[in-house]
């Protein structure tokens, strides 16, 4: 795929519906790959489906849980998946395989996975009403301290590069922590005019830059740069650099994230399916994209690389992106788009052997020039590669093999040899005053169930029930 083809000159936002994919089952969460060319979905039947997003078609199945998958996270490199149901299970998945690895049980519902951004054997996990914990692959974990606020309404996420955690709580608390020695580097509180409390619901960073956006219960995404609040320390007051809001309908947000370049910041609705688009450094809005009415957001993700946006609702995976008009003159500047057959007039030497009309053209034009074309190396692709990156990581999955389903002959019925299914290790991790009685929230509020509506395919109906 390449970029400069790709490179859109004006905005950099999507503009339109650009159709849906539908998993049959009801979609919940999804996430699209580093490199953006797989997109992971977790359905209520547990299955987990890979998209290949490049044909828009279905790359593999995943059996994973028996219930609801509530979020997903893809390793660096592509090859692992980390997926989290409503039973309490956490699972890592080996993506080439369909195997699953490791398998970590939790006391209690579990609201958030996040792989490490460089370290394939850490991940971060976020339980409900517990303070967040950090999991090795092999089963021992390290629950990230709280500060003297012992509010444990916890909402946790790893920086880019996975050096800090930053840690946000009911009462708008944020805590900076080093991710090895898990110690306290930088705090602040989040106030909102007289309300000296505002719940963090969630911590989104963006891939390029040091930004990263808070969403709270006041209906206001403020968007913060982290090096000034390390800068700032313990105890510090930092201003956000912008303030992002709904100030006609006083919208509360469902999903905020950041777009793939961190120019422009993307949140939805938790009333209707609609997503706003902000230009993160000016703050103004510039887009509203309206899904069908009746319908609520569940996820929302943007890609990486493109001006592409993902949307759940109705458990139907919903595609933006902008309109694509042709232009041939970028193929021969001479190219001219006729509305209606012209009669072509041609010149007399057009067709010689030599062309008698051409001017003379002397001096140095006239002589070839030799230039060297270096077809051997490859040159840096920046939105590929991070900025202390020289190359990009050649043994990343980028795409999923498929092989051909061939029809066996009848002559010969030889039932095929299978590989034996490479058992799993389970982890039981324990948690100290962890509730055990407590109902994942995606299945205790109806309001936020995936619900079908008209036009949209149901399960019982693709049955034949």
């Amino acid at each position: 795929m390449n970029l400069e083809l790709l490179e859109s000159f004006g905005q950099n936002y999507p503009e339109e519906f650009d159709g849906t994919l539908d998993c049959i089952s009801l979609a919940v969460t999804c996430t699209f790959n580093k490199r953006g060319t797989l997109l992971a979905v977790g359905c209520n039947d547990g299955r987990i489906v890979i998209w290949d997003f490049l044909t828009r078609g279905i790359a593999k199945i995943i059996s994973a849980h028996v219930h609801p998958v509530c979020s997903l996270s893809w390793s660096r490199n592509g090859h692992k998946l980390l997926s989290a149901s409503t039973d309490n299970n956490v699972c890592i998945w080996d993506v080439l395989s369909g195997e699953c690895d490791q398998k970590y049980r939790f006391p209690s519902p579990i609201l958030k996975v996040q792989f490490h951004p460089r370290n394939l054997n850490k991940f971060l996990v976020c339980p409900m009403r517990h303070a967040a914990v950090m999991v090795d692959v092999e089963g021992t974990h390290r629950v990230i301290p709280l500060d003297e606020d012992s509010d444990l309404n916890i909402v946790a996420s790893f920086d880019r590069r996975g050096d800090y955690v930053y840690t946000g709580n009911a009462r708008g608390r944020i805590l900076v922590l080093d991710a090895e020695s898990l110690t306290i580097k930088a705090s602040y509180k989040i106030s909102q005019g007289t309300a000296s409390n505002t719940a963090v619901k969630s911590i989104e960073f963006a891939r390029r830059g040091s930004c990263f956006l808070v969403n709270t219960s006041d209906r206001v995404i403020r968007v913060y740069d982290s090096t000034e609040i390390l800068a700032c320390g313990k105890d510090g007051e930092p201003e956000p650099i912008q303030k992002l809001q709904d100030l006609v309908n006083k919208t509360m947000w469902k999903k905020c994230c950041f777009s793939g370049d961190g120019e422009y910041v993307c949140a939805g609705s938790a009333r209707q399916h609609a997503l706003y688009v902000w230009e993160k450094s000016i703050g103004n809005l510039v887009k509203i994209l309206h899904g069908t009415k009746g319908e609520l957001l569940l996820d929302v993700v943007w890609h990486p690389v493109r001006p592409i946006i993902a949307s759940i609702s109705s458990g139907v995976v919903s595609i933006w992106a902008q309109n694509q008009v042709e232009n041939w003159s970028a193929f021969a500047p001479d190219f001219k788009e006729l509305d209606e057959n012209v009669e072509y007039e041609e010149r007399e030497s057009e067709f010689d052997l030599s062309d008698e009309d051409k001017s003379v053209v002397q001096g140095e034009e006239a002589q070839d020039e030799e230039i060297e074309v270096d077809v051997a190396s490859i040159d840096r692709v920046a939105a590929f590669c991070s900025s202390d990156e020289e190359t990009e990581d050649i043994g990343s999955l980028q795409f999923l093999p498929i092989s051909p389903d061939v029809e066996d002959s009848e002559d010969n019925q030889t039932s095929p040899h299978e590989p034996p299914i490479k058992k799993h290790r389970s982890h039981n991790i324990d948690l100290q005053g962890a509730p055990t009685g407590e109902t994942h929230p995606l299945l205790n509020k109806g309001k936020d169930k995936p619900t079908t509506k008209k036009g949209r395919p149901r399960l019982e109906h693709r049955k034949g029930k």
